[in-house]
C-alpha cells in the first residue's frame, strides 16, 4: 500500500497550510475571545476553493477527491477549528448531500453558490429534545399539497446565523417513524423563520451556534430533497461522510497542538537542559505522536473507503472516535508541556483544549460511534 501523497494532493496540503498560517493565524486569539465568526477569512476560503472542494467542477467545485478534503481540513484546524467547523459543514454535510441526492434543479439553483462560498450552508438535524436520537423528531412538515408547512425547533446549528441555505429535517408522517421524514431546503429569507441566540460555547467560539425557530413556514414541494421519506436515510448517509470531516478536523486539532509542543518543549529550559530531553517529556511527545499518527492512518483509510466507492460507515466512526479521542488527550497533553505557559491564551493550546472537546459531541457523539461501530461489527 502506498502512502505517499501525490503531487496534486502535496499542493493542496501546501495551499491549506499557507493559508491557515497567514489568513487564520492573525488574529485567531481575539476572534475566539469575541466569539467573532471570521466572515472574511470564510470568504477567501471559498475563493481559493475550500468550501466546495468534491464538488463536481460542472458545480463551481473543485472535483477533488475526499484524502484531498481530509488533508486540508486538518492543515485549517491546526489553527482555526471556528474556521474548520464551517468548512467541514459546507463540503460534507451540504454541498455532498445536495450533489448526490438533490435533483438537477436544486443544483443549478443553488450549489454553484455554496461550492464558490458566495452563500454557506447550514445542516439542521438537532433538536432540543432529538440530537442523538434522531428518529424522534418533533419539528414537523406537514402536506399541504403543493408545499410544506413547517413548525419547530433545531438547535446547536453551526453557521445559524451566517447561513443563507438551511437543509432541514422534519417530520411529515409520524406513524411511519423514520420512514415518514423528510428533508427540506429553507432559504434564510422565508417567512415564519427565526434565528435564536447564540450560543456562549466552550470552544469553536468564532463559529456562530444557533436554535432556529419555524412557525408556519411554508416549504414549496420542490425543496424537498430526494422521494417522500427519504429525509432520515439522507441525514444518515451524509452523516457518515462529515464524519470524516470531524476526524480530520479533531486530527489538525491534535496535530497543531504537538507541533506547539513539540518547538516550546525544544525552547524552554529547566535543570539546564532543553526541556524535551527530560525523559518525562520526551515519552508524552513519543506518545502524542504515536496516537496522531494513528489518527492520520484512520483518516486516510476512511477518505479512502469513500473515494473507492466503499462502505464508510465503520472506517468513517472508527476515525472519528479515536481521532476525537486523540484530540483531547493530545491537547490536554500539549497544555501540560507548556506548563503554566499552557493556562493562558497567549501560547494558543488552552484554546485548541476547549476546541478539542467538541469533536467527541458533534456529528455523533463518541458514545454513538461505538454503537455504529458495533453494530457494523456484528452484522458483519
Amino acid at each position: 500500500m502506498n502512502f505517499d501523497l501525490s503531487e496534486e494532493q502535496l499542493m493542496i496540503q501546501e495551499a491549506a497550510r499557507n493559508f491557515a498560517q497567514n489568513e487564520l493565524l492573525p488574529g485567531v486569539i481575539e476572534r475566539d475571545d469575541k466569539q467573532e465568526f471570521p466572515k472574511e477569512q470564510i470568504k477567501k476560503m471559498g475563493e481559493l476553493g475550500f468550501l466546495g472542494m468534491m464538488v463536481s467542477p460542472e458545480y463551481g467545485g473543485g472535483g477533488m477527491d475526499t484524502v484531498s478534503y481530509s488533508i486540508a481540513m486538518e492543515e485549517i484546524s491546526k489553527v482555526d477549528a471556528s474556521a474548520s467547523v464551517v468548512m467541514s459543514v459546507n463540503n460534507s454535510l451540504v454541498c455532498w448531500g445536495l450533489e448526490t441526492f438533490g435533483n438537477k434543479e436544486q443544483k443549478d439553483k443553488y450549489l454553484k453558490k455554496l461550492a464558490t462560498g458566495e452563500i454557506i450552508g447550514a445542516f439542521c438535524l438537532s433538536e432540543p429534545e432529538s440530537g442523538s436520537d434522531a428518529t424522534s423528531q418533533k419539528t414537523t412538515a406537514e402536506d399541504k399539497g403543493d408545499y410544506y408547512l413547517v413548525n419547530g425547533t433545531k438547535n446547536w446549528i453551526t453557521n445559524g446565523n451566517s447561513a443563507d441555505f438551511y437543509i432541514v429535517i422534519a417530520q411529515t408522517d409520524v406513524e411511519k417513524g423514520h420512514r415518514g421524514i423528510n428533508a427540506l431546503i429553507v432559504e434564510k429569507t422565508m417567512d415564519g423563520f427565526v434565528v435564536g441566540n447564540k450560543e456562549n460555547k466552550l470552544g469553536i467560539r468564532g463559529s456562530d451556534t444557533h436554535s432556529l425557530m419555524f412557525t408556519d413556514m411554508k416549504v414549496p414541494k420542490e425543496n424537498r430533497i430526494g422521494e417522500e421519506g427519504f429525509g432520515f436515510k439522507f441525514a444518515m448517509k451524509t452523516l457518515s461522510g462529515g464524519r470524516i470531516g470531524i476526524a480530520s478536523q479533531a486530527l489538525g486539532l491534535a496535530s497543531g497542538a504537538y507541533e506547539l509542543a513539540l518547538k516550546y518543549s525544544k525552547e524552554r529550559v529547566t535543570f539546564g537542559k532543553p526541556i524535551c530531553e527530560h525523559q518525562a517529556i520526551a515519552f508524552k511527545l513519543a506518545d502524542m505522536k504515536t496516537q496522531i499518527d494513528a489518527a492520520r492512518h484512520m483518516c486516510m483509510k476512511a477518505a479512502w473507503d469513500k473515494d473507492m466507492g466503499n462502505d464508510y460507515t465503520q472506517s468513517g466512526a472508527m476515525a472519528k472516535l479515536y481521532a476525537s479521542d486523540t484530540a483531547m488527550w493530545v491537547t490536554t497533553e500539549a497544555v501540560q508541556i507548556h506548563g503554566g505557559n499552557g493556562f493562558v491564551k497567549d501560547y494558543h493550546v488552552e484554546r485548541l483544549m476547549r476546541d478539542a472537546k467538541i469533536t467527541q459531541i458533534y456529528e455523533g457523539t463518541s458514545e454513538i460511534q461505538k454503537i455504529v461501530i458495533s453494530r457494523s461489527v456484528i452484522k458483519g
